[in-house]
């Protein structure tokens, strides 16, 4: 278990890509405080993950609750070895309305988004390094590079460039910090409203070069990589965790499916033996 005696502090546990983080620390050896404003979410996790958790109601929008979620977390476990900086909100849930001005949409964005992750990253920096060979883990968004996205993408870079700051205040006390950009990832709130817009979830171009959405259970695992000592020379770095779609050119895509084989060195022969193509 490459987590076994650590206390880890993950926000936006009860739900989504953080609650599978939670769920990974756990089978890791961890002890994990998770954070979300759900009560009812966050009691279900707690219920799953039962002593090695422990639930954190609070709304890291605001400095004066991400000191309390830092303190309230060390105060369970005595010590803090890790932070996955994972809450925030999308467009669906910002509460942005069609009335509210550039100030405010800023606010509603930024505030769960950016400013959650400074604070928590700033309160819990000195029981990092107190504890020695700390970590922060902050979760971004392939958003970060698609402008359409808006303040959404403004957040999400500004996210990145917390971690490079981070990683440089944090390494003359041995504390790590690095980034795990997600694209696509099904959670449970897209069986209800799909990010495609459709039901079902269907897409109009595929979500990745797997022709799926991933999972959280895979940007769980690049989140424990980079928490655990096997990544003990790596800081300051985002690991893209997204299938492929930040590479993908698509306009390309019709035209690589009729003449793709003709373009690659290495193609390789699926068809069945003896098949005639």
């Amino acid at each position: 278990m490459r987590l076994a005696g650590k206390a880890a502090l993950v926000t936006g546990g009860n739900s989504g890509i953080g609650r599978g983080i939670v769920h990974r620390f756990v089978a890791e050896g961890a002890l994990v405080a998770f954070v979300g404003r759900d009560g009812a979410k966050g009691a279900k996790v707690q219920g799953e993950v039962g002593e090695k958790g422990a639930f954190i109601q609070a709304d890291l929008a605001h400095e004066d609750q991400c000191a309390r979620a830092v303190a309230e977390a060390v105060g369970r476990f005595g010590r803090l070895d890790i932070v996955v900086n994972n809450a925030g909100v999308g467009g669906r849930r910002s509460g942005i309305g069609p009335d509210d001005g550039p100030g405010a949409r800023w606010q509603k964005m930024r505030g769960p988004n950016l400013d959650a992750p400074l604070f928590v990253a700033a309160y819990a920096m000195p029981h990092l390094a107190r504890a020695g060979r700390g970590a922060i883990v902050n979760i971004s968004s392939t958003a970060a590079v698609h402008g359409n996205w808006g303040l959404y993408t403004v957040a999400k870079a500004g996210v990145e460039a917390l971690t490079r700051s981070l990683a440089a205040e944090g390494a003359p006390h041995g504390v790590r910090a690095n980034g795990v950009s997600p694209g696509w990832i099904a959670i449970e709130a897209d069986g209800a409203n799909p990010p495609s817009g459709k039901p079902g979830g269907d897409w109009d171009l595929p979500p990745s070069l797997f022709d799926r959405m991933g999972t959280p259970a895979e940007i769980a695992a690049a989140v424990v990589f980079l928490a655990s000592d096997e990544a003990s020379f790596v800081t300051g770095q985002t690991l893209i965790v997204d299938g492929g779609l930040t590479i993908t050119d698509y306009a390309s895509l019709t035209l690589l499916r009729g003449v793709g084989a003709k373009l690659f060195p290495g193609t390789i022969d699926v068809s069945p033996k003896g098949a005639q193509s």
